[in-house]
């Protein structure tokens, strides 16, 4: 993606998230868009333009960008809120995914910050670790500004308290559950934003009226155990989406949610079953932490 230097964006962002229009005086002192293009009118406007730029991004591995059609990512981080004037951090990024779509999108006005669980000697986490080093290492003009840092699952903290507008979080919430370390990184992610914040979570959804210790291992969770887990930690339940929803998912698979794309635990057995489903049923769910703290019970 092209860096194209924004004059007056914070303050076109402020009028326009307060609902009132860019008077026309402010847009005129501004230079001339490129081509003659008509600036956006809004904050709303201007990030789905954004966004649309950075999928089409040719630095987007074809791997990932064949996986939009089950992971929706414009529609999910429109659902969240996120702009390219944000604070972003998020939670155990993986081999960099979102970190694709969101390091480039907040890399001129914003902050992209990946926190990756503190890697063993080997494993997982040393090689997802690895690989996102390596991913914003070669390309500077993307993810020259994305910051990565390390957190202990059992004491997490990600910076200086209340400084992120946003946390995000994809298909992670499992493996904290199946860790039991959900409870604290969920009052660090309340730690770490601003009142006001949002907390964005995806994850592979579970029927309705299961028993957690009945599905814990499968990867798939209860909508409203995850609800508990943010509420318990001080965030009120501000939406919930049906973008990655998958009403083929029956959710019974012989190796959990790994069954389906894009793990294939089973590999060539009935590969072509899994893959006619497509990836999981996932729950879309936005918290936001109270611009003042509940009063403490008495």
């Amino acid at each position: 993606m092209k860096r194209h230097v924004v004059f007056g964006l914070t303050a076109f962002l402020l009028a326009a998230c307060s609902g009132n229009s860019v008077p026309a005086s402010t847009l005129a002192a501004q230079d001339q868009p490129v081509g003659g293009l008509v600036p956006p009118t809004s904050a709303s406007d201007f990030t789905s333009s954004q966004l649309d730029t950075v999928l089409a991004g040719s630095w987007r591995s074809e791997k990932n960008r064949a996986r939009d059609t089950y992971r929706h990512p414009k529609a999910t981080l429109q659902f969240f809120g996120v702009r390219p004037d944000l604070t972003v951090i998020e939670i155990t990024p993986g081999g960099g995914w979102y970190s694709e779509i969101l390091a480039p999108l907040l890399q001129d006005n914003g902050s992209y910050i990946a926190a990756i669980q503190k890697p063993a000697d080997v494993g997982e986490a040393r090689q997802d670790a690895s690989g996102l080093h390596a991913k914003f290492a070669a390309d500077p003009a993307h993810y020259g500004k994305a910051q990565i840092v390390e957190f202990d699952p059992k004491a997490p903290a990600f910076g200086k308290p209340g400084a992120a507008d946003m946390v995000l979080t994809f298909r992670n919430v499992h493996n904290w559950v199946m860790a039991d370390t959900a409870p604290a990184m969920f009052k660090a992610f309340y730690a770490a934003l601003r009142p006001g914040g949002v907390l964005g979570v995806v994850d592979h959804r579970a029927s309705e009226g299961v028993k957690l210790d009945a599905i814990k291992q499968s990867g798939y969770l209860p909508t409203s155990y995850v609800v508990k887990l943010a509420t318990d930690a001080g965030f009120k339940l501000d939406g919930e989406s049906e973008v990655n929803a998958n009403s083929k998912d029956t959710k019974d698979y012989p190796k959990g949610v790994w069954t389906l794309p894009p793990t294939l635990t089973l590999g060539d057995q009935d590969k072509a079953k899994y893959q006619a489903i497509g990836e999981s049923d996932r729950m879309t769910l936005r918290f936001v932490k109270p611009e003042t703290p509940a009063a403490a019970a008495h």
